[in-house]
């Protein structure tokens, strides 16, 4: 078996503060573009001026901030892959790559030719699957995945910096790399997955550095951003490490927790006694007020007593009693997540993946961006019809937490939010 020691060492392990620099360039602007139509204004430099001209007033966000200085037309090349022309621009002293929106990075393919079998992916249809139903071989489809994890989580999601989500859900993912245990240190804000990076272990220093990819593309995004509250399962290391990266952050203990606890050692053995705790539990969390709260836990310990409950339900009740100041302190700040119910739905469909795709089998960067990959396409990918109509026709959790797409198709949606792979982009024009 080999170590996650020698796997670091023995290969380009991507480290967390260098992710973006280990993901490649961010030369690649993605513009919403149709296939009728493309070659007549690429081949033609008026119109393509015309046209980006256009984009930038429109979405100046997909754009470096310094083209508001001007920009020069630079050459054309034609893809070997797919025989598309591309245009390049002049910002600066760099030169970017115009890609329109119906061709995959790298000149992989076509948006139209991709998008089902991505979409596959949010379920954890495994790559043999994908190969056996849409043509090509495993590892297209994995490649595919995974450079679209090479894009920032958080500057590809939300489009607009104000809109960060203030109140955040925290926890790590058990899995394995070459049937090593490691986790995915997971970040969830507005039903979307803002972070999820690889750590070799559950410590404190391990987890800082994982949850430190988050901050670092959140800056990127918003150099002032700070989350208010994040609800974490009360893990010592998960809250030294998000009180190390965020010193103004709210710790909120997950109140869910505790009732998993009681329920997974007592359903079956103590069933009548404990449906009538699980009762007066949720009672508890239905009060209106701090001292209410305090008053009906400190209640339900003495009736725990009184009625000589087992230590398995009053133990977990009288730990909760002892450390209510980390439940109740979510009363100030409405808004904030009492239960890790958002995240708790994520990772559900996570561990999916993760069995489905039978772990990881290389590096810890390899893993990295497959992960990552994966979240993107989940933030993207349409949700079920009956979701849609509820909210408005925002078909993806990225859509309704922007209340904004580019583009009707989902995939290319993605493909021109990750313009500039979501760095150092320009401010968005209000909507």
């Amino acid at each position: 078996m080999v170590s996650l020691k020698v796997i670091e060492e023995g290969s380009d392990h991507m480290g967390k503060r260098n992710l973006k620099s280990k993901c490649g360039d961010d030369k690649s602007i993605c513009l919403p573009f149709r296939p009728e139509g493309y070659l007549e204004i690429v081949h033609n430099a008026v119109l393509f001026r015309k046209y980006v001209d256009d984009r930038i007033e429109i979405f100046p966000e997909l754009f470096p901030a310094e083209i508001a200085n001007g920009y020069q037309m630079k050459d054309i090349r034609t893809s070997i892959k797919l025989l598309i022309p591309i245009r390049r621009i002049q910002v600066g002293n760099a030169a970017y790559t115009i890609r329109p929106s119906f061709v995959m990075p790298y000149m992989t393919g076509f948006a139209d030719e991709t998008e089902k079998a991505l979409f596959m992916r949010k379920f954890g249809v495994p790559f043999w699957a994908l190969s056996h139903s849409f043509g090509r071989d495993s590892m297209y489809w994995y490649r595919i995945e995974q450079s679209i994890g090479r894009n920032s989580l958080v500057g590809t999601t939300v489009r607009n910096p104000d809109d960060m989500p203030r109140h955040l859900g925290a926890d790590e993912k058990h899995t394995r790399i070459l049937g090593e245990k490691t986790y995915i240190a997971t970040t969830v804000g507005n039903e979307c997955l803002l972070g999820a990076s690889v750590s070799k272990d559950a410590g404190e220093s391990a987890l800082k550095d994982a949850y430190g990819v988050f901050k670092d593309e959140s800056l990127n995004l918003n150099p002032t951003y700070a989350p208010v509250t994040v609800n974490t399962d009360g893990w010592k290391a998960t809250r030294k490490a998000w009180r190390f990266l965020f010193s103004s952050v709210a710790i909120i203990c997950c109140f869910l927790h505790v009732f998993i606890k009681i329920r997974d050692r007592t359903k079956k053995k103590y069933k009548e006694t404990f449906h009538e705790v699980a009762t007066k539990f949720w009672e508890c969390f239905r009060a209106e007020n701090k001292s209410s709260f305090s008053q009906r836990i400190r209640r339900l310990g003495e009736w725990c007593v009184k009625n000589s409950v087992p230590d398995v339900i009053s133990g977990p009740i009288e730990n909760l009693r002892r450390n209510i100041q980390s439940y109740k302190i979510a009363y100030d700040f409405p808004g904030a997540h009492r239960t890790s119910n958002m995240i708790d739905r994520l990772m559900q469909r996570m561990d999916r993946w993760l069995f489905h795709t039978q772990y990881f089998h290389g590096t810890i960067a390899a893993a990295e961006l497959s992960v990552r990959g994966w979240a993107l396409i989940q933030n993207f990918a349409p949700s079920n019809p009956r979701t849609i109509k509820k909210y408005d026709g925002f078909q993806s959790p990225a859509e309704r937490l922007n209340q904004f797409r580019y583009h009707d198709c989902w995939l290319q949606n993605l493909l021109i939010s990750a313009s500039m792979r979501g760095y150092h982009r320009g401010p968005p024009k209000p909507l």
